[in-house]
């Protein structure tokens, strides 16, 4: 018999798909905290990609609640327009912000354009940087 909250019964009970969890608590999904335009997602994608090479780097879901186009980087020292670009060519316009650490340290991506990119919400996706 297996009793509610043993190990045995909860190996059994359903695990639910990952979601995006506010700073207050509570699971909700990906669309409540991604409020951009079609037109945005679509400025976003049709930039240009080019512009100075500043490297790559390993980068995870940012603050869900802070809309718009972004990464926080170590790769960049003062805010800057850029374009971001994966593994499989996906390309997106961000805004370039920095953070503290060595360049080799992750980043933090924006909702907006980890969806722009077609990335998972728990992705750590290997983006190349450009800056321009």
């Amino acid at each position: 018999m297996k009793t509610p909250g043993t190990r045995e019964a909860q190996l059994d009970e359903p695990v639910a798909e990952p979601s995006v969890v506010a700073a207050g608590g509570g699971g909700q999904s990906a669309d409540v905290f991604d409020n951009t335009t079609e037109a945005e997602k679509q400025a976003a994608k049709a930039a240009p990609a080019g512009g100075a090479l500043l490297g790559t780097t390993v980068a995870s879901l940012g603050d869900p609640t802070e809309q718009g186009f972004w990464l926080r980087t170590p790769l960049v020292r003062a805010e800057t327009q850029g374009s971001v670009e994966t593994e499989s060519g996906a390309v997106v316009r961000v805004k370039l912000i920095p953070i503290d650490g060595p360049p080799s340290a992750g980043s933090r991506i924006s909702l907006a354009a980890m969806r722009a990119l077609n990335l998972g919400l728990t992705d750590l996706a290997t983006l190349t940087v450009s800056k321009g």
